[in-house]
């Protein structure tokens, strides 16, 4: 008898409000994904000083791309896109590594950013001609991995100088001295823990990517004294990783007269190695979005993948792929002049 006496503009209204509520919880209900956002280039200008410099004025100028990561809801997951343009659901291993929290690794990006600033410091005024000191003085711990034997074993900024006697400074010789092991192999790991020496005894726990490769169980990074002859502060705020190197460096040229980006509203992104090289970072969709959106003239990225992961997305933005900083520097000194 109700149901009759509902005509059909109320129950229209009353399937409208009940979809509404259903959107709204799937909405607030997190799922165990995250959502990668484009987030529009910013112009680096600001964010740089330089002692004795200032900023660049004129058209144009250096930007960089960020990529706004959260965790995705229920509606994300049903309608991946529908809500946010260019974004991408991936799982939560890509954004947080197993083993670790989101704390951890929101922790760990912000270091990685101040250490990835200093870098970019260093290429820009060696290129300049300038003396600068960059060191590998070992491998900083950010993190032990849940589950492994090095929790309670290998500290936070911790620096691991050595394994099984064999001195470590880089990346590669930590992998070289931990993959003569196997898994289940007990190590002796040499760090500096503040200003003194300690040796820890970790077992061998297999690696995230392959099972019967042996591996440290923690999150790493590369540790390099750099000495600057000259003051460079970038402040990105709560922007975290290393992938603004190659962005930051372009602009503290530009800070010192160089007329780096010719006119041109030139988006970059790319780590920085100390040697200059351009290393390959993620979130190049949402980064070639927020290149786009930017109204950026091109966008300096990483050769190979990266590349070819932004020229698909570019809908006419010119890419540049470079594989150092000096080959970024001349694909930006022989562009055409601005019209």
């Amino acid at each position: 008898m109700v149901l009759a006496r509902l005509s059909p503009a109320r129950l229209a209204f009353a399937g409208l409000a009940l979809l509404g509520v259903t959107l709204l919880i799937l909405w607030q209900v997190r799922s165990d994904r995250y959502l990668l956002v484009p987030d529009p280039a910013h112009a680096v200008a600001p964010l740089v000083s330089v002692q004795g410099g200032m900023d660049p004025r004129g058209p144009g100028g250096i930007y960089f791309v960020d990529v706004l990561e959260e965790r995705a809801s229920v509606l994300d997951e049903l309608f991946p896109g529908l809500l946010h343009d260019g974004a991408s659901l991936v799982p939560a291993s890509e954004v947080v590594p197993p083993g670790t929290s989101d704390a951890t690794a929101r922790r760990i990006d912000l270091r990685m950013m101040v250490m990835s600033q200093k870098i970019a410091a260093a290429v820009a005024l060696r290129h300049l001609g300038y003396k600068v000191v960059a060191r590998a003085r070992g491998v900083l711990v950010d993190d032990s991995l849940t589950g492994s034997n090095a929790v309670g074993k290998l500290q936070t900024t911790d620096v691991i100088v050595s394994v099984d006697g064999h001195r470590v400074r880089t990346f590669a010789d930590l992998h070289r001295a931990i993959v003569r092991h196997h898994v289940g192999d007990v190590v002796a790991v040499g760090v500096r823990r503040g200003d003194a020496f300690k040796m820890v005894d970790v077992r061998l726990t297999p690696s995230q990517d392959n099972r019967h490769v042996p591996a440290l169980g923690v999150l790493v990074e590369q540790a390099v004294d750099i000495k600057l002859p000259i003051r460079v502060k970038i402040d990105a705020g709560n922007v975290g990783g290393p992938s603004a190197g190659l962005p930051f460096a372009l602009e503290v040229l530009a800070e010192l007269g160089h007329n780096v980006s010719r006119g041109y509203r030139v988006a970059a992104t790319g780590q920085l190695a100390a040697d200059g090289t351009v290393v390959p970072i993620g979130g190049v969709k949402q980064k070639t979005f927020g290149a786009r959106m930017a109204k950026a003239d091109l966008f300096l990225v990483p050769a190979g993948e990266n590349a070819r992961t932004a020229r698909r997305y570019a809908k006419g933005l010119r890419i540049v792929a470079v594989k150092n900083f000096q080959q970024a520097l001349h694909a930006l000194a022989t562009l055409p002049p601005k019209a």
